[in-house]
């Protein structure tokens, strides 16, 4: 039986809390041999909506294997300068050792960060507040834009929603994947997402412009990025010329429209991928003419091979691309999307 302990302080966040505490309760319906408690250093303990809950004090022993979650709070400057915070730190300088697995989710990294437990170890947070983590521990590798990172006993998470994507990753880990696929699926998760994920998705990336032409073009492309998109036609559907929509998307995304659709292409491939698909079949499904193709423009993006880390990592170990550099040839340029 493996004790998961999720320590809250006043004003936690709610999701940062339910969300991966209902995966963990659906994980013990399916028969996981799991026990949920929740305990912190306040036995009244206010949520972000306002919620008290009465909880249980700090356990006095972990046993060997116990998982102990840190949540993130509204204001951490503000919510971490508090007596309690101060005696959860105190408590998980204490009590955290290497026998006891520890998950944070959003700024309660920054808790783990305080007691020193972060300390050679890579870690994420919230990408709003990954340059306060690198300053609340120094000797930290703090990695941007991932979903969550696992170093040894110690894991964290971006937070929000992916709090759920890491504790389905525990709940693999420790329950087998049949247990974790059936929670996901009660849950409802279009897509699970794996650790090396990037946070901000292009879906919702490039967006934060306030030019409505822009948006009806991005809406276009995002709800069918598979598609074969031609410039004109994207430029003839919210009524400007090739040449000024071009222009103007560049200038108000950020990035170029081939671009915003190769990127929307590689999370489709990156989803497929995760769902079992192949590598040919991934590329197909999210439009490109061959999985050639696909590599060409996800090596613009990406670093790893696309699978890697999943089934289809298999399938580049054999044909030798451990490491995929794309030539200039490769580049896809501004005259019309693949």
């Amino acid at each position: 039986m493996t004790d998961i302990y999720f320590l809250l302080t006043p004003r936690y966040l709610a999701l940062d809390f339910v969300g991966p505490a209902e995966a963990f309760r659906m994980a013990i319906d399916e028969g996981a041999p799991f026990r949920l408690r929740i305990a912190g250093p306040e036995i009244e303990c206010i949520s972000s909506l306002g919620l008290v809950s009465h909880i249980e004090p700090l356990p006095q022993t972990l046993a060997a294997g116990s998982l102990v979650v840190l949540v993130g709070t509204v204001a951490e400057d503000l919510d971490y300068a508090t007596p309690a915070a101060q005696t959860l730190i105190a408590w998980l300088r204490q009590h955290i050792t290497p026998a006891v697995n520890l998950a944070t989710v959003c700024s309660g990294a920054l808790l783990a960060g305080m007691a020193g437990l972060l300390d050679g170890r890579a870690c994420t947070t919230h990408h709003s507040i990954t340059a306060k983590l690198a300053a609340t521990a120094p000797r930290a590798r703090v990695l941007d834009n991932r979903v969550f990172v696992e170093d040894g006993h110690i894991a964290t998470s971006a937070g929000i929603t992916t709090g759920m994507d890491l504790a389905l990753a525990l709940i693999e880990r420790h329950a087998g994947a049949d247990v974790a696929a059936r929670v996901a699926r009660r849950m409802v998760l279009y897509s699970r997402r794996a650790g090396d994920d990037p946070q901000l998705s292009p879906w919702l990336a490039f967006r934060n412009h306030l030019h409505p032409a822009v948006h009806r073009a991005q809406d276009l492309i995002a709800r069918d990025p598979a598609q074969h998109w031609p410039v004109a036609e994207v430029a003839q559907r919210v009524h400007l010329s090739a040449r000024h929509l071009t222009r103007l998307f560049r200038e108000q995304a950020g990035v170029g429209l081939v671009e915003y659709q190769q990127r929307l292409r590689v999370a489709l491939v990156r989803q497929l991928l995760q769902q079992g698909a192949s590598v040919e079949r991934a590329a197909e499904g999210a439009g490109f003419a061959s999985a050639r193709d696909m590599r060409r423009v996800w090596g613009k993006f990406e670093n790893a091979p696309p699978g890697w880390g999943l089934r289809a990592s298999a399938i580049y170990v054999r044909e030798g691309c451990m490491a995929y550099n794309p030539r200039p040839e490769d580049v896809t340029t501004e005259s019309a999307i693949p």
